[in-house]
C-alpha cells in the first residue's frame, strides 16, 4: 500500500513535465507570432509558471529555441537520408538546402540566431547543428563526387550561406522568390568551371519540393 510520501517524487516529476510541455507550446506560439526575440517572461506567464521555472527547464533562450525546433531538425535529418537515394546528387543537395532555408524562414530571427550560434560551441543551437552538418556533408560529398560541386566547398560554408539567404528573404518580405534566386546564384558559383552535369531544379516546382 503506497503512502502520500511514496507518491511525492512521481507527482513532482509529472508536474515538471506538464510545465515543460506548456512552456514549449507557448514558446512555439510566441516565436511564430513575435519571432525568436519574443519575451521569455510573457512565455512563462502564458504557461502559468514563473520565469524561474522556465529557466530551470531552459537555462537560456537558445536552449528553449533548440527544444522548440527539435522536431523540425529531425524532419530535416530524415529528409537528408531519403535524398541520399536520389539519382541526381546535385539536385538532392539543392533540395535539402532549400528545405533548410524554408525552416529558417519560418520564424523571424531564427536565421540570425543560427548564424551566430555556428561560432559558439557552447550554444544549445550549435549542438543541434552537428547532426545537420553530418547530414549535409553526406549530400555534399555525393555532389562533389559527381563533379557537380567544386572539391573545396565545405558544408559549414553552405550552412552559413543558407542562413544568410533566409535572413535576406526575411528582411525582404515583398519578394517571395528572392531566396530561390539567391540559392541558384550560390549553386552556380559552386559548380566547377565548364561543367554542367545534374542541373539543380528551378522554378515553381523546385520551390514546392522543399515544402
Amino acid at each position: 500500500m503506497s503512502t502520500g510520501t511514496d507518491q511525492r517524487p512521481r507527482l513532482k516529476r509529472a508536474d515538471a513535465r506538464r510545465n515543460y510541455d506548456r512552456l514549449l507550446a507557448e514558446a512555439r506560439t510566441a516565436f511564430a507570432e513575435h519571432g525568436t526575440d519574443a519575451s521569455l517572461e510573457d512565455i512563462a506567464r502564458h504557461a502559468n509558471v514563473g520565469i524561474g521555472t522556465l529557466y530551470r527547464h531552459f537555462p537560456n533562450r537558445h536552449a528553449l529555441m533548440s527544444a522548440v525546433f527539435e522536431e523540425a531538425v529531425s524532419d530535416l535529418l530524415e529528409r537528408s537520408r531519403a535524398l541520399l537515394e536520389d539519382p541526381q546528387p546535385c539536385s538532392a543537395l539543392v533540395t535539402w538546402l532549400r528545405a533548410i532555408i524554408t525552416h529558417a524562414g519560418e520564424y523571424r530571427g531564427l536565421s540570425r540566431a543560427l548564424m551566430s550560434a555556428s561560432h559558439d560551441d557552447s550554444s544549445a543551437l550549435s549542438r543541434c547543428s552537428k547532426p545537420m552538418r553530418e547530414a549535409g556533408t553526406a549530400l555534399l560529398v555525393r555532389a562533389q563526387q559527381a563533379g557537380a560541386v567544386r572539391p573545396g566547398v565545405s558544408i559549414g560554408d553552405l550552412m552559413q550561406l543558407t542562413n544568410a539567404i533566409a535572413l535576406a528573404a526575411e528582411e525582404t518580405p515583398d519578394d517571395p522568390e528572392l531566396a530561390d534566386r539567391l540559392l541558384m546564384l550560390t549553386l552556380r558559383g559552386l559548380k566547377p568551371e565548364g561543367s554542367a552535369p545534374d542541373e539543380p531544379p528551378t522554378g515553381p516546382a523546385a520551390g514546392s519540393a522543399a515544402a
